[in-house]
């Protein structure tokens, strides 16, 4: 169970050991600074009601009250111990899971903890100006609980820098917080969490596509031999469910406004909504920023990561062979101005084989949202998933122009058209356009449909947010 009373709630037994515990507690105040110069802005007096972690048991992962986010119970916590855990593939296959870093896999380790722990921080300081222009209360709660939590993840991988990797690792620590996303001196490592989100449905997508990158990388680190990062990371999903959550419905309600609108006969613009075509465009963008981050569809690294027992595949016990050595993957990458298939190791695939569980959530997703589309009475028009070889800028088919359908184009045709797909700046400057707040109680932006439900089981137009002096 966590310790109430501590300054730092936990489940790993943090007073017993003095010297890590000091170690923290003089990391906590630049959080908390960190968080009051870059985090949630304009809010931090205002109560929210959050969901706050106490411990892993199930009735205590997830409380809620109202909270002022610098006041917000951040701990760490990892999943319960499962008892002799083996690692389950990679050339380590059977062996029993380590507690401690192996000597030979500290470096790797460790740039995979920083990568992950980067992208946390990473994304509070994107969102920070989106209260001031929230749809609704609801909304406006919403982000805020995806940004403690995004907090609380820091955390968890801060515990594992300090706790495992000595002297290097609180200097990692310590330049999470001196990045900033976007800064031309000290910028985020992945270039998607560098994009800035100034409008909802920004957000939205980010939350769907680059949050959902974020639910795969988590899951094939919860199968890591390091059992303290699969710990952390299992624990970690728990809560990403809830970003998943917001990203997908967020859009799906705008889908609804936009279909409504269309299927009176009106004009999505000229009611202040969102056009389908202007949300296809921001559908292409995220989705293949968020693609990128996957790394390679051919990559020495995740072959080795996997082969040494550091990251598996999404949901590694359903596959049929566990030390991938046997397996080959057939994919198409341009060569010569064509696409031309290439079979290569199965291990050096790693990347792809994880890219390809993420494809298919995301069609299910898209095909939600055209069933919303079709319930709303618009029929013959849909959102879809653009090739996965369009607009990347890693990888084979970053070194090639394709359109939307994964068919190779000029770089001339490519650049006369990519603003009917990619979202140009007319469209940035009409989304936020419509980014007015509304912090009425019950009332809706005029850009979105209100959610069909609350939030533990209160009512969707429940006062979510109270001012300070409430």
């Amino acid at each position: 169970m966590a310790q109430a009373l501590e300054s730092i709630p936990n489940n790993v037994d943090l007073s017993s050991d003095r010297r890590l515990q000091r170690a923290l507690e003089q990391w906590q105040p630049n959080f908390l600074s960190w968080w009051r110069e870059v985090g949630p802005e304009g809010f931090q007096a205002h109560q929210i009601y959050l969901r706050t972690a106490v411990s892993v048991e199930p009735d205590g992962w997830a409380t809620f009250d109202y909270v002022r986010m610098p006041e917000y119970r951040w701990g760490i916590f990892l999943a319960p111990k499962a008892g002799e855990r083996k690692i389950g593939f990679g050339d380590n296959y059977g062996e029993p899971a380590w507690d401690e870093v192996p000597g030979e896999h500290r470096n790797a380790l460790r740039r995979i903890i920083v990568t992950q722990a980067d992208t946390e921080p990473a994304s509070v300081e994107q969102q920070r100006l989106l209260g001031r222009i929230a749809p609704s209360l609801y909304d406006l709660r919403n982000i805020f609980q995806v940004n403690v939590e995004e907090g609380r993840h820091l955390w968890a991988m801060v515990y594992l820098l300090h706790r495992h990797f000595g002297r290097d690792g609180r200097e990692e620590a310590e330049e999470l917080l001196a990045r900033r996303s976007g800064s031309s001196d000290k910028p985020r490592i992945l270039n998607a969490f560098n994009e800035p989100i100034d409008d909802w449905l920004s957000f939205f997508m980010f939350a769907m596509f680059t949050d959902r990158d974020g639910k795969y990388q988590l899951s094939a680190l919860a199968e890591s031999g390091f059992d303290p990062l699969a710990r952390t990371t299992r624990f970690m999903l728990t809560e990403e469910a809830h970003h998943l959550f917001v990203g997908e419905m967020g859009v799906d309600r705008v889908v609804q406004r936009t279909g409504e609108l269309m299927a009176q006969g009106k004009d999505p613009r000229k009611e202040r909504a969102v056009p389908l075509d202007v949300i296809q465009r921001y559908l292409n963008q995220w989705f293949t920023l968020s693609l990128d981050l996957f790394g390679g569809e051919v990559s020495s690294n995740a072959a080795d990561f996997f082969a040494a027992g550091l990251k598996g595949r999404f949901r590694e016990d359903d596959q049929p062979e566990h030390k991938a050595l046997s397996e080959s993957y057939r994919l198409e990458v341009p060569e010569n101005g064509a696409l031309v298939e290439q079979e290569v190791p199965l291990r050096n695939a790693m990347n792809e084989v994880l890219r390809d569980e993420y494809v298919k959530d995301c069609q299910r997703a898209v095909d939600r949202w055209n069933k919303t589309l079709q319930r709303s009475g618009v029929n013959g028009l849909s959102l879809r998933l653009p090739s996965r070889r369009f607009h990347r800028g890693v990888g084979p088919c970053a070194t090639a122009t394709f359109d939307p359908e994964g068919r190779l184009i000029s770089e001339a045709d490519y650049e006369a058209r990519k603003g009917e797909w990619l979202i140009s700046e007319a469209d940035r400057a009409y989304v936020k356009a419509l980014m007015h707040p509304v912090y009425e109680r019950g009332k809706m932006a005029s850009w979105i449909a209100p959610p069909s439900k609350g939030i533990n089981g209160m009512a969707a137009d429940h006062e979510y947010v109270k001012p300070p002096d409430a």
